[in-house]
């Protein structure tokens, strides 16, 4: 397995790497409550912790909704984050012109699940220089996500990360396979279980999903041998912006931390003893 570090915090080793933060940029002040709360959380329990957040979302799922500040804001607030706090951050991109702009804040650039077969993006992500997170489309076998890692490294990518978000399952609806873990696991890289997307209900005039399912599903995930978990979390998950129905309520954090450490270190004892 690939070990690396992002900033400050080590990939792929033997703690629970976790990316967490709101589904995208709202303000400067909610960014910077929400980094804080989980760079501490995760200091105590020792953890590794890089902050995500969307600077633009180019895939809503209706044209009126909210899909960002504006790049230049978005990328400010997330350079303050950064900076005040000290931690790494992670942000998505969705097209080759906006590389070098995200590059130049993010320590990880995330290529979203349905552009995960973008060559001409996965390359310009590499090239960058930056960490690459490659998530896994809803229609792509976990084998598959081979393809993804060989474009990535052959352009110059020596940081590669995976990111499981649930498959489609017919029409409106996601399942999570937890036998693909275990399949990208053994292409090498650092595979994440993204805990909150995972959840959603797809179609319509907007994505739904089902919260209650976010304890179980990350415990089946971590039990299957995760290097990290990621996971979007709000203050007030009903007046969100984005991903309203998914997103982790902030003051239940400390609670889903405690349990992914509860099940890595169950399962840490029983693998080595």
């Amino acid at each position: 397995m690939h070990r690396f570090r992002v900033g400050n915090a080590e990939v792929g080793g033997s703690k629970l790497f976790i990316t967490a933060g709101p589904c995208v940029v709202e303000s400067a002040e909610m960014c910077l409550q929400i980094a804080a709360h989980v760079q501490k959380l995760c200091a105590a329990r020792d953890l590794p912790f890089v902050f995500k957040a969307s600077y633009r979302k180019a895939n809503r799922s209706s044209a009126k909704s909210f899909s960002g500040l504006g790049m230049d804001e978005s990328l400010a607030v997330l350079a303050r984050v950064k900076q005040e706090l000290g931690v790494p951050v992670l942000t998505d991109i969705h097209e080759e012109v906006e590389v070098a702009a995200a590059a130049q804040v993010a320590d990880i650039l995330q290529i979203p699940a349905f552009l995960c077969r973008q060559t001409n993006l996965l390359q310009a992500a590499a090239r960058s220089g930056r960490a690459v997170n490659v998530k896994k489309g809803q229609f792509l076998a976990p084998g598959d996500m081979q393809n993804a890692i060989d474009k990535v490294t052959a352009a110059g990518g020596q940081q590669v990360l995976l990111t499981e978000r649930g498959t489609t399952f017919g029409y409106g609806d996601l399942v999570v396979d937890m036998r693909g873990l275990v399949v990208m696991r053994e292409l090498g890289w650092p595979v994440l279980f993204d805990a909150t997307h995972s959840l959603q209900r797809p179609g319509g005039a907007e994505t739904q999903g089902d919260r209650r399912f976010a304890f179980p599903l990350l415990r089946a995930a971590v039990a299957c041998g995760v290097d990290g978990v990621f996971f979007e979390t709000h203050p007030d998950p009903a007046h969100a912006k984005s991903d309203a129905a998914t997103q982790l309520p902030l003051e239940h954090a400390a609670a889903f931390l405690d349990e992914a450490v509860r099940v890595h270190a169950a399962v840490q004892e029983q693998l080595h003893g």
